[in-house]
């Protein structure tokens, strides 16, 4: 009965939008978009500074701007530069949070030369649920806990995971054989926890599993749960569903850490257990708990996100498919290892074009530790600050046509994410770039060959997804796809 009825809520979940993505006429949402609030200071620069104070609203009251960028994502975070520049400050979450957007002002929050930016800032949206997660920590503790997990994501290593998650996807793909429309988001989303599962634990992925289904609804609660904007542990709120997910998956890696400090193995649970650096700097227990729930979220949710914007985008543009197919087709019928993923250069263009316009981590927490300026404009120590990817990603200054997808943009003879270090940043920048960024890309490269060998997709000509911004971006509607055998 227990499972019947998670199947069946499963399948509601999967076709229902969230509040915030109800659909409504264009009229309405214009309008929404078009509401403007009374300007205001955060605060006032210090007397002979020279300093701009950074200007903003608080927007509707209580809940701010907190559902604006939820619903419009992109379109909002355009028209707030805009309408205030690179930075601005908002109302949201009961916060004044001020956003810094454009690759100039995210270059200062990032490479962060006089540690004015701590990652603090994650503390009020996640700490609850990635406690100590390597994003989470600061300057010279960071440094060391990066040192020690770099290990685990050697050359060496990654070569490993490739050949784990090659016969993992392989089958997994071919699974999907007799599905003619699925919702793409959720049968990727479901093999990328396979992947993570056999990649991450060493253990058999089974997506039919009770346990398997209990893992990764915790890593969902737990995501969604730092927008939440009743943050309480309310029965039935995301907060709560949040907090229950973080203590699953706390048993659940505990429950089986002995057994990876004892065998070893070749999965990163095993190599977070070993890692250490030359001078002898090892993880303890909570260490790696904490390491693996935010790792296993981070390579999970990502993934997910990339391979089904790729998809989506070549199911548009099936030109593009079929010259990505061309290369896959040409390695041959083995399952493809690192150096052959290497060579799949059309694929290397069409991720960075859809990591461009889909980023799978649209902000990044900062806070700032003492008074500072950026651009001029001076930010009182203890701001709250969202450093945003997703206004860099479409400026026309930077950018060809920005909203067209154009995956040439980043051939070796335009390279226009060279037009500014910041122009193009899905995986952040500075010293908290994101470590697994090798990692993600070749496993989506992996599972789009295989995708590729087994079928063409494609979606109606007037279809155009809509991107749920609660937390990370996810397809609406799950991405409903037409499936056919090649």
């Amino acid at each position: 009965m227990t499972t019947a009825v998670g199947k069946m809520t499963g399948a509601l979940r999967e076709r229902m939008p969230p509040l915030t993505a109800i659909p409504l006429p264009r009229a309405v949402d214009q309008r929404l978009l078009d509401k403007r609030w009374p300007v205001r200071e955060l605060a006032a620069p210090p007397e002979g500074s020279g300093l701009k104070p950074v200007l903003g609203d608080a927007g509707a009251p209580l809940i701010g701007h907190s559902l604006d960028f939820m619903r419009f994502g992109v379109e909002y975070a355009l028209r707030r530069y805009d309408d205030y520049g690179p930075v601005s400050w908002m109302g949201a979450f009961g916060k004044r949070i001020v956003t810094l957007s454009g690759p100039d002002a995210t270059q200062i929050a990032l490479v962060n030369k006089d540690k004015a930016f701590s990652q603090a800032g994650w503390e009020f949206f996640i700490e609850k649920f990635f406690h100590r997660g390597l994003m989470l920590l600061d300057f010279g503790e960071h440094h060391m806990h990066r040192r020690i997990m770099q290990q685990a994501f050697s050359r060496d290593r990654l070569n490993g995971y490739v050949d784990q998650m090659g016969p993992a996807l392989r089958s997994g793909v071919a699974a999907w054989s007799g599905r003619q429309n699925p919702r793409l988001y959720w049968s990727l989303k479901q093999l990328t926890l396979d992947v993570a599962t056999r990649v991450f634990m060493g253990m058999p992925g089974d997506g039919d599993s009770a346990e398997a289904a209990r893992i990764n609804r915790a890593f969902v609660n737990s995501v969604r749960a730092g927008t939440a904007i009743v943050r309480y542990p309310v029965p039935g709120g995301r907060w709560s569903a949040g907090l229950a997910g973080r203590r699953l998956l706390e048993n659940y890696f505990a429950g089986n850490l002995p057994a990876k400090r004892a065998g070893g193995g070749d999965d990163l649970f095993a190599a977070l257990c070993a890692a250490s650096t030359e001078d002898g700097e090892r993880f303890d227990d909570a260490d790696v708990v904490n390491h693996m729930i935010f790792l296993m979220m981070a390579a999970h949710d990502t993934s997910t996100i990339t391979s089904t914007a790729v998809a989506y985008y070549l199911a548009k543009h099936p030109e593009w498919q079929e010259r990505a197919r061309a290369e896959s087709l040409a390695l041959g019928d083995d399952i493809p290892d690192m150096a052959a993923l290497e060579q799949l250069h059309t694929l290397d263009l069409v991720i960075k074009e859809a990591l461009r316009l889909v980023a799978p981590v649209p902000t990044m927490a900062r806070k700032t530790v003492r008074d500072t300026e950026v651009l001029g404009h001076f930010l009182p120590e203890g701001t709250l600050v969202g450093v945003s990817p997703t206004a860099n990603h479409f400026l026309p200054e930077y950018w060809t046509d920005p909203h067209s997808f154009d995956p040439e943009r980043f051939s070796a003879q335009r390279r226009e994410d060279k037009s500014h270090r910041f122009a193009w940043m899905p995986f952040g920048g500075g010293a908290h770039k994101c470590i697994g960024l090798h990692f993600g890309t070749l496993e989506v490269k992996a599972l789009l060959h295989e995708m590729l060998r087994a079928f063409r997709w494609t979606v109606p000509e007037n279809y155009q997804v809509r991107w749920d911004y609660v937390s990370l971006p996810v397809p609406v509607d799950g991405l409903p796809v037409r499936l056919s055998p090649r």
